[in-house]
C-alpha cells in the first residue's frame, strides 16, 4: 500500500510548497444508481479550523492513510488506517486534524433509498441510523479494507458495486447488530440466477453490473449478490470476468486476430488488465496460449 501513502505525501508537499490552506480533494472513481465511490485526499492540518458539515446520504469511509478526529452526534472518534467512518443521512459532523496533517480515504456514498433497501434486505426492521461514529480496524473488515486500497491504488480491476454492497452489509452487522437473513433461498432463486447466467453468457462483453443484473431479474442487489454466489460459487463480477475470458480464449486459440482487438471486443478496456486476467485464469499469456494450441 506504499502508493497510497505516497500519494497523500505528494499532495501535502504541494500544499506546503504553495502555502495553501488545507482542503479536501475528492475524486470519483466509480458509481451507479444510488451509490458512489470516491478517492478522498485531505490536506488539512492543525492550523486549519474544522467546520460543520452534513451527510446528505449514508457514508462509509475506509481510512487508508493518515489520521483525523471525527465528531458527530453519535460521539467522537480518532480515525486511523483500517477503520471505518460511519455517517447517517442528515447527520452533522466535523473532521479535524489537530495532531497531524492529512488523510486519505475511499468513501462510499449511498443514496438514502439505496442504503435503506440494502438494510431492509439485510434484516433491519426500521430506518437505520448508525449508533456509533466509527468501526475500528477489526479482523472481519481486513479483506474489504485491503480490496478498497488495492482498487484505489490501481492494482486490480475492482467490482466496486459488489464491494459497496458487501461493505454496507458488514458495517450494518458490526455497528447495529443487524444479522443477515439466514433462511433458505426463495423458491424462484434458481430461476432468477439461471436467467442472469444466460444473459451474461449471451453477451459477456456488455457492462453487466450487479445493479443491472439484479434489476433484470427483479431482485435487490443485496439478495441477488448473496443468492448468485450461493448457487454458482462465484460472485456476478467473477462470473462475468470468466465468461469474457472463456470467449477470449476461443478467439485467441482459434485464429490469428490481434490480441488487442480480442481484448477490447471481449469487454476489457485495458490490454494490460486483459493479459493479467488471462494469465491468472489459464496460467499463460494470451500469446503463449496461442503458441501452445498452434
Amino acid at each position: 500500500m506504499a502508493e497510497i501513502a505516497l500519494a497523500l505525501e505528494e499532495a501535502l508537499s504541494r500544499r506546503r510548497k504553495d502555502g495553501e490552506a488545507g482542503r479536501t480533494l475528492p475524486r470519483v472513481i466509480a458509481g451507479g444508481p444510488g451509490w458512489t465511490v470516491a478517492d478522498v485526499v485531505c490536506t488539512c492540518g492543525p492550523s486549519d479550523r474544522p467546520f460543520e458539515e452534513r451527510h446528505s446520504g449514508y457514508t462509509i469511509a475506509v481510512v487508508l492513510a493518515g489520521s483525523f478526529q471525527y465528531r458527530s452526534a453519535t460521539g467522537n472518534a480518532l480515525m486511523t488506517p483500517g477503520s471505518l467512518m460511519l455517517g447517517s443521512q442528515g447527520q452533522c459532523f466535523e473532521c479535524g486534524h489537530e495532531h497531524g496533517e492529512g488523510d486519505r480515504c475511499v468513501s462510499f456514498w449511498y443514496a438514502p433509498w439505496y442504503f435503506e433497501r440494502l438494510a431492509a434486505a439485510a434484516g433491519a426492521r426500521a430506518r437505520v441510523r448508525f449508533p456509533v461514529p466509527r468501526l475500528p480496524a477489526l479482523r472481519p473488515l481486513a479483506a474489504v479494507v485491503a480490496r478498497a486500497g488495492l482498487g484505489v491504488a490501481g492494482g486490480v480491476d475492482l467490482p466496486w458495486e459488489e464491494l459497496a454492497v458487501t461493505l454496507a452489509a458488514q458495517a450494518l452487522t458490526l455497528a447495529t447488530g443487524v444479522r443477515a437473513d439466514s433462511r433458505g433461498l426463495p423458491r424462484n432463486a434458481e430461476a432468477r440466477v439461471s436467467r442472469a447466467v444466460r444473459t451474461i453468457d449471451a453477451d459477456p462483453h456488455e457492462q453487466l453490473t450487479l445493479g443491472v443484473l439484479a434489476e433484470q431479474v427483479g431482485s435487490s442487489p443485496y439478495h441477488f449478490l448473496r443468492t448468485f454466489e450461493r448457487l454458482t460459487g462465484v460472485t456476478p463480477h467473477q462470473y462475468v470476468l470468466r465468461a469474457r475470458l472463456r470467449k477470449a480464449a476461443l478467439r485467441v486459440g482459434g485464429g490469428s486476430e490481434r490480441i488487442t482487438d480480442i481484448a477490447f471486443d471481449c469487454g476489457f478496456g485495458d490490454v494490460s488488465n486483459f493479459n493479467r486476467a488471462f494469465r491468472g485464469e489459464f496460467g499463460v499469456s494470451p500469446r503463449a496460449f496461442r503458441r501452445v494450441l498452434g
